[in-house]
């Protein structure tokens, strides 16, 4: 077992140093989504072929995800920022130097390694340092850091895209990533003690292929791939049942399946899940939508986001106040009413809102997307046993890049499912952008009836 360092200084200094380094990983992420259109030129790929960029990071950074709890327990603080900076350094030279579109790919894949990991170990440093009582003002804080990314990500992107090249994305976060590195090696201290434990390779073997599988089988939708789809979610549901079954006599660290039995988290981790495949389709589709159905340009694709964003990111410390002023109640419920609304008014009238009135339903989508998100996960790690809380965070964690995978890949299907004869390429982007819309919609009355479950737990069932 090692030694640990006195919790000694100001440890927000700490977590905004793996909080930034998260926050260069979400922002080339973003940045991308609106430059799929000269991706696919420079390349010469297709739609379902360039979202991997995307899809694919949120992939391999789930899967890294899924070690977290491990990760925690195993490695110290500083070796574990360490390793996510390199990687992102590493992944970042792949890609702006990138040849061919798979080299763009792996460099990406490879980048992913640092969101999956400073992510959960900035929210793993909270809750070894912060109270209880102040969790949602101290998250809301460090997710500030985060979320700010997809308020400056898309303008950020269709700005370079615009006036340079799409490879600036990369080389002009470099020096920064650099600088962070230096940093973290200075501060970064351990705040727990580290154990040698045996890491369970099977099971996390078994839960990867089985999320490769789905995520492969719901992208081959977007060829109408039906065979292969069903196939691989067959085999994916197949895996899934292994996997459990290993789990009830598991011996080495991986993550502790108990955590599920807990209601505070079930009922916050599905909302929250929920809201993240909203949040990084949306993302995706809202940019796109404005270019194929209005004409704007990447430029105004990118800036249709930036109001929403911001509010997203500036207000997660207000956000996180209400929560821990308030409570549960006001926080979840008027969240996800704006959530809802939003979208439902982009589901019936999206086609006749123009630039300006999509920007204003995004805004308020994401004001009431973020003050759900956020809070569902502040609310249920407030309301559970703190031995469950590491294999929570890396569960939260891991969905959150899953589902994210998924809103793409789905919505993306969706946005192109609309072929209709009689009308212009606009006009079915249009329809097929309003099947996503309702089912959104859906999602938020969903995401209702779980919070309503979650803040009306007795007290005796949230410890």
């Amino acid at each position: 077992m090692s030694t640990t360092h006195q919790k000694s200084g100001n440890p927000m200094i700490v977590v905004m140093v793996v909080a930034l380094m998260s926050f260069m990983g979400v922002l080339t992420e973003t940045s991308l989504n609106v430059s799929f259109p000269a991706l696919m030129q420079q390349f010469h790929v297709s739609l379902s072929t360039v979202q991997w960029v995307t899809a694919g990071y949120l992939l391999t950074a789930a899967l890294v995800m899924l070690t977290s709890a491990y990760m925690k327990r195993r490695f110290t603080n500083r070796a574990l920022f360490v390793t996510s900076a390199c990687l992102f350094i590493i992944g970042d030279i792949m890609c702006g130097a990138a040849p061919a579109y798979w080299v763009l790919l792996l460099g990406r894949l490879i980048q992913a390694g640092c969101v999956g990991l400073c992510t959960p170990l900035m929210v793993n440093i909270i809750l070894d340092v912060v109270p209880r009582h102040k969790l949602g003002t101290y998250l809301g804080i460090a997710n500030l850091i985060i979320l700010v990314a997809p308020a400056l990500g898309p303008t950020f992107g269709g700005t370079v895209v615009a006036f340079a090249s799409w490879r600036m994305i990369f080389w002009i976060p470099l020096p920064f990533a650099m600088i962070l590195l230096l940093l973290g090696q200075r501060r970064i201290k351990q705040y727990t003690p580290t154990q040698h434990y045996a890491f369970d390779w099977l099971r996390f073997g078994i839960l990867a292929a089985a999320l490769i599988c789905l995520i492969v089988g719901i992208n081959a939708l977007g060829d109408a791939h039906w065979l292969t789809f069903g196939g691989l979610f067959l085999l994916s549901l197949m895996l899934v049942w292994w996997f459990y079954r290993l789990s009830q006599h598991a011996t080495r660290a991986l993550f502790d399946l108990a955590v599920f039995k807990n209601q505070a988290f079930l009922f916050s981790f599905l909302p929250y899940i929920m809201l993240q495949f909203a949040n990084v389709g949306i993302n995706f589709l809202v940019p796109n939508y404005v270019q194929a159905v209005f004409g704007a340009t990447s430029l105004i694709g990118g800036l249709v986001l930036l109001p929403g964003s911001l509010f997203n990111g500036f207000g997660q410390p207000v956000y996180g106040w209400m929560l821990d002023r308030f409570g549960g109640k006001l926080p979840l419920y008027l969240g996800d009413a704006l959530f809802t609304l939003a979208l439902a008014s982009m589901a019936i009238a999206g086609s006749r809102m123009g630039v300006v009135g999509v920007t204003t339903a995004y805004m308020i989508f994401a004001i009431g997307r973020s003050m759900a998100f956020g809070n569902s996960v502040a609310y249920g790690l407030k309301h559970m046993p703190q031995q469950l809380q590491n294999d929570a965070n890396a569960l939260y964690n891991t969905g959150q890049q899953v589902t994210g995978a998924l809103g793409t890949t789905v919505l993306a299907l969706l946005m192109g499912s609309v072929h209709r004869s009689g009308n212009t390429h606009a006009q079915n982007i249009a329809a097929g952008s309003a099947i996503a819309f309702s089912l959104l919609v859906i999602f938020g009355i969903g995401i209702f009836i779980l919070f309503h479950k979650l803040v009306n737990l007795p007290e005796s069932k949230n410890s």
